[in-house]
């Protein structure tokens, strides 16, 4: 009987995640492996450094954030959030926007904890409203396990995130060990992540509306899960020429989505301006720099370029499905965000549309050390930083990781301060 109303319980709350698992093997699987944590939590004193190291939620310094954001409402698939003052009415201070890519958190201790030591440096630093991390963030050998410690280290911040998978992390369209990571992470308070509609391609479509009054919207943010790699179904299923390999795209599905929701969010407000965030880039990013003849990348001149540069080649899909065409004929979305190439970190505008590489993050995957031999202080790890003003147009920049290369004491003085002013 138990295990019956579990069953039920269970399939009330999941849906097409669960096919591959029955529900009562998945429920345990879920809570084993934060339990499993928990053990390891317990027994950290005694555990070796670089075991110390892999447990990065307890050996990171972090300085907890203090933000007006508050969540409003939350269906199926958006949740709209708020920045207040303390006597509860709505800021018009700008809306702070941290994001950052790639982390690729994997399984060389040191390297974890000092790319989320960074991470912490800078939400402290930057103290922002929101952090958005586009895919490819959790690779480790036990991703289920670091999904979970991710999530508390989160926490910890106290900072509302969001997050879309990369083409790396589990290897599946729309299997469990997908559902269950998003669902494993999003069972904390500050997770603003949604599985999505369940009907579009993969997990973690959804929207974050940012309400600025109680009938006006600030910003429309679109999140997407962009896939890995062209499948051979794609062929039959959506047009791509046969043959055809290379990087995934956006569907067709999704960019319908997409596109009824910016004429209902029409409907019910105005026009609002939006952003987007996933990790495979479009198609388009192509027109703001090529090789040149010595080859070096250069502005190809279709572009306007406000900051960063391009030391790979644009890892985009072979195949455009026609995301940028909707963006351009809804005029409703100013920036895309992307990850995915790590040594690409440019800003630009194309066709009134800012494309921008959010900073890649982590040290377990290639950099500019690896691929050109550049001493760490001037590679471009860190983090991007968004401010969305009250009249709905952005400013953005980058914060690196290299920073805190030269001044390591500022991060610690800070933290000090911190806990003295909890004393007072």
């Amino acid at each position: 009987m138990i295990l019956g109303l579990a069953d039920d319980i269970i399939k009330k709350n999941i849906k097409r995640g669960f096919h591959q698992m029955h529900p009562i093997a998945a429920f345990c699987r879920r809570n084993l492996n934060a339990l499993g944590l928990e053990l390891y939590s317990i027994t950290y004193p005694l555990l070796p450094k670089d075991r110390r190291d892999w447990l990065f939620e307890k050996n990171v310094n972090i300085v907890p954030a203090e933000t007006g954001v508050k969540i409003i409402d939350r269906d199926e698939e958006s949740i709209t959030i708020g920045k207040f003052n303390k006597d509860g009415t709505y800021s018009d201070r700008p809306f702070r926007i941290l994001t950052t890519t790639d982390i690729h958190l994997g399984d060389t201790p040191s390297l974890r904890r000092k790319a989320m030591q960074m991470l912490a440096n800078h939400i402290a630093q930057a103290k922002p409203d929101l952090v958005i991390f586009t895919g490819d963030i959790i690779l480790s050998k036990f991703q289920q396990l670091d999904s979970v410690q991710f999530a508390r280290f989160m926490e910890k911040t106290g900072v509302y995130w969001a997050i879309v998978f990369g083409n790396h992390e589990v290897h599946e369209e729309k299997g469990f060990y997908k559902w269950l990571m998003l669902d494993s992470m999003r069972r904390y308070p500050h997770c603003l992540a949604l599985h999505g509609d369940d009907s579009l391609y993969g997990y973690g479509n959804y929207r974050i509306d940012i309400k600025n009054g109680e009938n006006s919207l600030l910003q429309s943010l679109y999140l997407f899960d962009s896939g890995r790699d062209i499948r051979e179904r794609y062929y039959k299923d959506y047009g791509v020429p046969e043959g055809m390999k290379g990087y995934d795209f956006l569907k067709p599905e999704q960019i319908e989505w997409y596109k009824n929701c910016v004429r209902r969010t029409e409907e019910k407000y105005r026009k609002v301006k939006s952003m987007m965030y996933f990790h495979i880039p479009l198609p388009e990013f192509e027109h703001v720099m090529k090789l040149d003849e010595n080859g070096q990348y250069v502005p190809t001149g279709e572009a306007k370029i406000f900051y960063g540069g391009m030391y790979e080649s644009v890892g985009c899909s072979p195949f455009n499905s026609g995301m940028f065409d909707a963006i351009c004929e809804l005029g409703s979305t100013q920036a895309v965000y992307c990850g995915h190439d790590h040594v690409n970190d440019f800003c630009a505008n194309y066709k009134g549309v800012c494309f921008i590489y959010s900073q890649c993050g982590g040290y377990e995957t290639y950099t500019m050390g690896t691929n050109f031999g550049w001493p760490e202080e001037k590679w471009m790890q860190g983090v991007t930083i968004t401010e969305i003003l009250p009249d709905g147009s952005i400013t953005v920049g980058r914060r690196f990781n290299r920073d805190y290369l030269k001044r390591p004491e500022q991060f610690n003085a800070e933290k000090q301060a911190y806990e003295e002013s909890k004393r007072k």
